[in-house]
């Protein structure tokens, strides 16, 4: 049995709960000071003052343990969003974009999705799941102990399946609880030029049911957006996936508002995301659903466009998850530090509203809260000790990484 103790926390801040927290109850946050946490295997047994935690432990001889004085304890973070697996990079469009030039433009010039496509088709396996290994190394040091990855860089059969297999080793391979998620309609690609519902329907009846097969993703997402796929399309795609067992999630309201995020509450999609321009009413129709609006706020900052209302859908009842939605084209970045910085003081979140968003409810954007997410007994040991005592540090040490060690279903990563 592999124990673990963590004793002489200056402070553990965290929320409660195995499933999402909406609007207001965002905003509680569970306190200890001078305080421990015990594990056995994987899970957390004992949260509580040090002295009792302790008591409750008895013999200390065969624990590993780590003294955390001067320092906070917190959840491991959960992304729900990055596109981590493709192949090339776009700084040249990156910049032209922030010359002016709009995004549906440099796709018609061939840039955009489709550019990182025709690079990612040119790479093997194996090269897929190098460059998957040394992102997901790096966004494991950022705090990430849960990540949902997304296909649809290849817009095929074979190298959307190829990807979602690089994902699935990486899974096997890698201390992380990775997410995979099919975006076969990420975009339409060359060969379905003026026909997208054509390819829809391709990928319906042929790469769907491959996925669903063999188990390669658990959860099915499309790009829903003016001049890309309709909110009709959409239905019919994520449906058809919902009949073979994936979970839905949408790419929904990013440029213009085109009805995703009601649609995602139609059809208790667990996510909707991005959601720039979500409607009034859409915000409502998402407050009284299940679906966690996942918000990212890194890409409205590297695309220099307003955040999405995050103040506004936690004072009507949303569930707000944070993600970093790391791409090659308009958010080249994965820094949590960032996300938690620009969702406090540029979406006039709460610093508990943000941890809660970025722990507890990214859990349940991947159906993972029941699990993880929080500090308490009975979850998966995946825990962030802070270089700092107090976990408001977080956002007052702006943009710095200042998690001193990730430890991951009770192992210590570094």
């Amino acid at each position: 049995m592999n124990r673990l103790l963590i004793k002489n926390i200056s402070q553990i801040a965290t929320p409660l709960g195995n499933k999402a927290l909406h609007g207001s109850a965002m905003d509680n946050i569970k306190i200890y000071k001078d305080a421990a946490i015990y594990c056995e295997n994987d899970i957390i047994r004992k949260v509580g003052l040090t002295h009792e935690v302790l008591a409750s432990v008895g013999s200390c001889s065969d624990i590993n343990i780590i003294d955390a004085a001067g320092k906070c304890a917190i959840p491991g973070f959960t992304d729900p969003h990055t596109h981590f697996l493709f192949g090339g990079t776009r700084a040249d469009e990156f910049i032209s974009r922030l010359e002016g030039v709009p995004y549906m433009e440099l796709l018609k010039r061939g840039g955009g999705i489709v550019n990182t496509m025709q690079k990612t088709r040119n790479m093997s396996c194996t090269e897929l799941y190098e460059a998957g290994k040394n992102t997901l190394h790096n966004m494991i040091k950022q705090g990430f102990t849960t990540i949902e990855g997304k296909s649809g860089y290849g817009l095929d059969l074979t190298t959307e399946i190829n990807m979602l297999k690089a994902m699935k080793k990486l899974q096997a391979d890698l201390p992380i609880s990775l997410k995979s998620t099919f975006l076969g309609a990420h975009a339409v690609p060359p060969e379905y030029k003026n026909n997208s519902d054509g390819f829809i329907d391709f990928t319906i009846e042929k790469v769907l049911p491959i996925v669903a097969k063999e188990k390669l993703a658990d959860f099915c997402d499309i790009f829903c957006e003016k001049n890309v796929f309709t909110i009709e399309q959409s239905e019919k795609l994520l449906l058809a996936a919902q009949k073979l067992g994936l979970k839905s999630k949408i790419h929904a309201d990013e440029i213009v508002s085109t009805g995703g995020g009601g649609l995602a509450a139609k059809i208790n999609a667990t996510s909707a995301d991005h959601l720039l321009a979500v409607s009034s009413s859409d915000i409502n129709k998402l407050a009284a659903s299940t679906t966690i609006a996942v918000l990212l706020p890194l890409t409205a900052f590297c695309m220099r466009k307003d955040f999405a209302p995050a103040r506004k859908m936690i004072d009507k009842g949303c569930s707000i998850a944070l993600a970093s939605d790391f791409n090659p084209g308009s958010c080249y970045s994965y820094s949590s530090s960032l996300i938690l910085a620009l969702a406090v003081i540029n979406m006039h979140m709460t610093i508990n509203e943000a941890l809660t968003a970025i722990t507890l409810n990214a859990a349940a954007a991947v159906d993972e809260a029941a699990v993880s997410g929080s500090i308490e007994a009975g979850k998966k040991a995946d825990i962030l000790i802070m270089d700092k005592s107090d976990y408001r540090f977080l956002v007052y040490h702006t943009g710095i990484n200042i998690i001193k060690h990730v430890i991951k279903a009770g192992q210590l990563l570094f």
